[in-house]
């Protein structure tokens, strides 16, 4: 089973940015759908993008769309989690998943996913 580690994560001050990397222990190009999630204190967890297997078609939700951008190097077997205007709010732990499909990771269906050890990113305002 393929393992994730994500790096990246500190400290920031609000509208700046952060760029997340997942690191996966093989390759995953053809084989994995992967996404982000977030787990704010006190919050359930949070879909927050998705990337499919192959032609790097992106899914973002609503409340990072056009400030987080997803994406895949599949020769380096990482994904990464670019992220702009960051706002307090976004302050969570950030967690890396891997699926099956592009649908599996986006249900968050803790069984069917792997999922990475997580990263803290902290926003200031």
């Amino acid at each position: 089973q393929v393992q994730l580690v994500e790096s990246g994560g500190g400290l920031v001050q609000a509208g700046g940015s952060l760029k997340l990397s997942c690191a996966a222990s093989r390759r995953t190009s053809s084989t994995y759908a992967m996404g982000w999630f977030r787990r704010a204190p006190g919050k359930e967890r949070e879909f927050v993008v998705a990337i499919n297997r192959s032609r790097g078609t992106t899914f973002p939700s609503d409340s990072v769309k056009g400030r987080f951008t997803i994406s895949r190097d599949n020769a380096k077997d990482t994904v990464y989690l670019q992220m702009n205007s960051l706002k307090p709010e976004d302050t969570a732990v950030y967690y890396c998943a891997a699926g099956p499909t592009l649908g599996t990771v986006q249900s968050g269906a803790s069984d069917l996913l792997v999922w990475g050890q997580g990263t803290q990113v902290t926003v200031s305002s």
